[in-house]
């Protein structure tokens, strides 16, 4: 009944690892069925070279309960399912420790939009969360990750699926998409995206910001891949 469901979840865990985001057993994805119903993710601690389709762990969205896998889910998992919960066009997750979005996450930066790279997957900058407070780190400090997540994006009148990424205080990245494959390539791109943004602001004298890219040319480089009026690529 899963097999297809932990099938796709496995391969975007490994595309974690393909494209260096997830050293030793660092990061997950995660995978919504179409029917909103089940969520599979990878366990906790596997490293990826031995993870299997059989080891992913599949569970109910509605109440947390384990319907499919003998291993201990993500303890991520509660994160992943209250992100789903409150973007409803999501329907892949991955979260990583990608070396330059988490140090980012660490100094609690946001990523601004420094030039057309960034522009070509993001929509303006991307956020950086605010910390959780001693009272959010405890019994539901996991969920909490996700609302806080939600919140910055709320916040700032921001689209998920415009915006498909965020850091979190102190912590890192997270990353979504409309299926985990394609959270796991936006994983990446906020990685390079933040790299590039670190390099850029290096080349700036202590104190000094590089500026924002004009809006008219993020508009242009964003819509031209996204949209109804997107001219990248070629026709399908």
């Amino acid at each position: 009944m899963y097999k297809k469901l932990k099938q796709k979840t496995l391969e975007a865990n490994l595309k974690l690892r393909e494209y260096g985001l997830a050293p030793f057993t660092w990061g997950n994805a995660s995978q919504l069925d179409r029917g909103r119903r089940y969520m599979a993710i990878k366990p906790s601690g596997v490293d990826y070279s031995a993870l299997t389709a059989n080891d992913v762990c599949v569970i109910d969205l509605e109440d947390g309960s384990a319907v499919d896998g003998k291993l201990n889910p993500s303890t991520d998992a509660p994160t992943h399912m209250e992100l789903y919960r409150r973007f409803t066009n999501v329907f892949g997750i991955v979260h990583t420790h990608s070396a330059y979005a988490t140090a980012f996450a660490q100094a609690r930066r946001p990523i601004p939009c420094y030039g057309t790279t960034h522009a070509d997957y993001f929509y303006g900058e991307i956020p950086c969360a605010r910390m959780l407070d001693a009272g959010e780190a405890g019994d539901e400090y996991e969920v909490n990750t996700g609302r806080v997540i939600a919140e910055a994006l709320l916040e700032l009148g921001l689209d998920p699926l415009a915006v498909p990424g965020a850091l979190i205080s102190g912590h890192g990245p997270f990353a979504w998409g409309g299926s985990a494959a394609e959270a796991a390539a936006n994983a990446a791109y906020l990685e390079e995206t933040a790299r590039l943004a670190y390099l850029t602001c290096g080349l700036f004298p202590a104190g000094a910001e590089p500026a924002p890219l004009p809006k008219a040319i993020q508009d242009r480089h964003y819509f031209r891949k996204h949209g109804a009026g997107a001219y990248y690529g070629q026709a399908r």
